[in-house]
């Protein structure tokens, strides 16, 4: 329901992982602007937190920043706990964070396909678990994946590209588990975005931007007003879906 003010997310409680920058913070700032309480992670950059929570707090909207490494199953289970207790409960749940770390077959480390896995796919199944203690009936869950999770363009990838097939096949086998609990869970994702970590100025626009039928990168702002919609009191029956938002870049 909508507070008198028309704000369609009034009075949820939303938890947005990686929420100090880039995808992360256009989406936490948004759920604010919806009326939203949001409750935005950073693993390091308290500085870029804080000047999200400045952002949204002069816009008039809530929120709180709260540190945590999303491949810290223990520090998960606690900053989940700790929300709920300040708040009460837990309504929405994007698990925005993660690692992208490149490499072929050949050279990939045991470290490096145990630390993508741990954040990428264990840290945000196992954070969703501990969400779902305190998240009611009309609950939202919202993974942001990757085109990479579909299809394989490039060599070097493939790691990545291996933890995102893993979070879209979560995402359907999360839906079928929760919908009889009134929850919903699906999965965003993005094609190349105009980012600190992939600016669409940078080197890898020459490779990418050539590709999409746009002809542009997409904007964090792009991702974020979708999932405001999947958080939305008018998607009881928008269960196990796979959007991509990437401009047919993998069409």
């Amino acid at each position: 329901m909508s507070n008198e003010n028309g704000k369609p997310l009034a009075d949820r409680v939303a938890i947005v992982t990686g929420g100090s920058r880039g995808i992360g913070a256009a989406i936490a700032e948004r759920l604010a602007s919806g009326g939203a309480t949001v409750v935005l992670t950073y693993k390091s950059a308290s500085d870029q937190a804080a000047a999200v929570l400045g952002k949204i707090e002069a816009a008039g909207g809530s929120a709180v920043a709260k540190q945590l490494d999303v491949g810290d199953l223990e520090a998960g289970r606690q900053v989940v706990a700790a929300v709920a207790k300040e708040l009460g409960k837990i309504d929405v749940l994007v698990n925005s964070a993660g690692v992208l770390d490149a490499g072929e077959v050949a050279d990939v480390t045991v470290a490096q396909f145990d630390n993508t896995m741990n954040v990428n796919v264990r840290g945000i199944y196992f954070l969703t678990q501990a969400a779902l203690a305190h998240m009611p009936n009309g609950g939202r869950v919202i993974h942001i994946g990757s085109i990479f999770g579909e299809s394989v363009p490039y060599p070097g990838i493939g790691l990545y590209s291996i933890s995102k097939f893993a979070v879209a096949g979560m995402t359907r086998t999360m839906a079928r588990d929760l919908g009889p609990k009134g929850i919903t869970v699906n999965c965003i994702q993005p094609g190349p975005i105009d980012t600190e970590m992939n600016p669409a100025d940078g080197d890898l626009a020459q490779l990418m931007t050539p590709r999409s039928p746009i002809g542009r990168y997409g904007r964090p702002e792009e991702i974020a007003e979708l999932v405001a919609y999947l958080a939305g009191p008018n998607t009881d029956n928008t269960t196990g879906g796979i959007f991509n938002v990437d401009g047919a870049w993998n069409a």
